[in-house]
């Protein structure tokens, strides 16, 4: 059974740190050859990509809201994606979700093929 399951969130004051991760397992895809996205969705708005990795970790894909402030990362030993997000502002709050490509990483929330529960990032201002 494929599983994501991403932990982290919670309330953080504006100019704060989270670090998001996502714990991957499954008999379908295998970790190491998928490439993964965190996305984040609010109340009333579609899913919005936030950033992508390649399946070797080399490829780093940011939405321009992300670019120098977070950090898409992931490790092999643990199979799990990370997102260290720093400085953190008001219009960073929403649920943030991890997702697996089975192939190449992509910006397109269409493209992906698996998907965790989402963990709520609230930042205060």
């Amino acid at each position: 059974q494929e599983q994501l399951v991403e932990s982290g969130g919670g309330l953080v004051q504006a100019g704060g740190s989270l670090r998001l991760s996502c714990a991957a397992s499954g008999r379908t895809f295998t970790f190491s050859s998928s490439g993964m996205g965190w996305f984040r969705q609010v109340p009333g708005k579609g899913r919005e990509f936030v950033a992508a990795i390649s399946r070797t970790g080399v490829g780093t894909y940011y939405a321009d809201s992300a670019k120098g402030r977070f950090t898409i990362s992931r490790d092999y030993r643990l199979n799990t994606l990370y997102l260290q997000m720093n400085s953190l502002k008001s219009e960073d709050t929403a649920v943030y979700y991890c997702a697996v490509r089975k192939v190449l990483a992509s910006r397109d929330v269409r493209d992906y093929d698996y998907w965790g529960q989402g963990t709520q990032v609230t930042v205060s201002s």
